[in-house]
Order: structure tokens, then sequence, then C-alpha cells
């Protein structure tokens, strides 16, 4: 059985001297006004999973109020949601996912990006695609206020003999 889902994350730009995104820690002229780390990347897979299984949406499991999720690194949420797909006895197919950031460039950080997800994901680096854009100055993107990301996941159900 195959399961899919897909969700978005968006966070606004805020007075700092870096972001996270995919759990690298990348240098920019800015941060953003998060609860948690702010990942969007990671924000967007992890609601997308939650999605195939029909849990809801992150801030039903990972409120944005809670003190145990203030600065929380979202790799370490991304965790407890892989907890919860594998324990209804999925894993994934695919993960395919877009970050749309005006500045700075996602290039050099993608092949770490898709290590780290990977990994949490329990799965391999081929499963997992990261693609970014720009916004050519149009939109909240493009006027550099803030970041979008968006992931699409393929859940399988494991074999139940593994």
């Amino acid at each position: 059985m195959f399961r899919i889902g897909q969700s978005s994350d968006v966070h606004r730009f805020i007075e700092g001297d870096h972001i996270v995104l995919g759990g690298v820690k990348i240098e920019a002229p800015f941060a953003v006004d998060a609860h948690s780390d702010g990942d969007a990347l990671v924000h967007a897979i992890a609601e997308a999973i939650l999605g195939a299984l029909a849990l809801r949406d992150l801030g039903t499991h990972f409120s944005d109020t809670a003190k145990e999720n203030e600065n929380r690194c979202s790799l370490d949420i991304l965790a407890d949601v892989v907890k919860m797909m594998e324990d209804r006895n999925y894993q994934i197919g695919n993960v395919d996912s877009l970050i749309m950031i005006e500045k700075p460039k996602m290039a050099p950080y993608n092949a770490q990006m898709k290590e780290n997800l990977a990994r949490a994901l329990h799965c391999d680096e081929s499963q997992v695609n990261v693609k970014a854009t720009r916004g050519e100055k149009v939109g909240f993107v493009g006027r550099q206020e803030g970041v979008l990301a968006q992931a699409i996941v393929l859940l399988q159900r494991r074999n139940e003999n593994e």
C-alpha cells in the first residue's frame, strides 16, 4: 500500500545571522521568525509525512507555544514523525522538496541537506530530492522577506516479514 502527502512551510525573515534548512546552518544576513529552529524544509517534509498518515498537521503534534519545542532542532521533530511513520509500518518511498529563497544560493548546501534528511528519514539519499529556486524579485520570496519550502512524500508499507 502507498500513501502520499504534501505540505508547505513559510517563515518570515527577522534580524539575525543565519538560517537552518535541511539541518544545515547557513550564514545569512537574517534569521527566521520561529519557535523552533525554523527549518522550513524539515517542517514541510515532517508535515507531509503526517499528512500521508492522516495524522493532521505539525502543530497538532508539536505546538509552537509549547516550552519543549522552543528552539528545538527540527531534525529531532522529524525523528519523532519518522517514529510515528515506522510505528504504522510505513517507510519512505521518496521525497521531493523545493526551497524558495532569493538568497543565499542553496547549491553549496544541497548535498549536506540530502545526507541529513536521508539519515533522519532512514532511507537512501537516492530517495530524497532537494531543489531550490528564487523568487526573481516577485512576491515575498523575491523581496527577501521570507522562505517557503514545499514537500511531497510517498510512503510505502514495509514488508511485515522484514
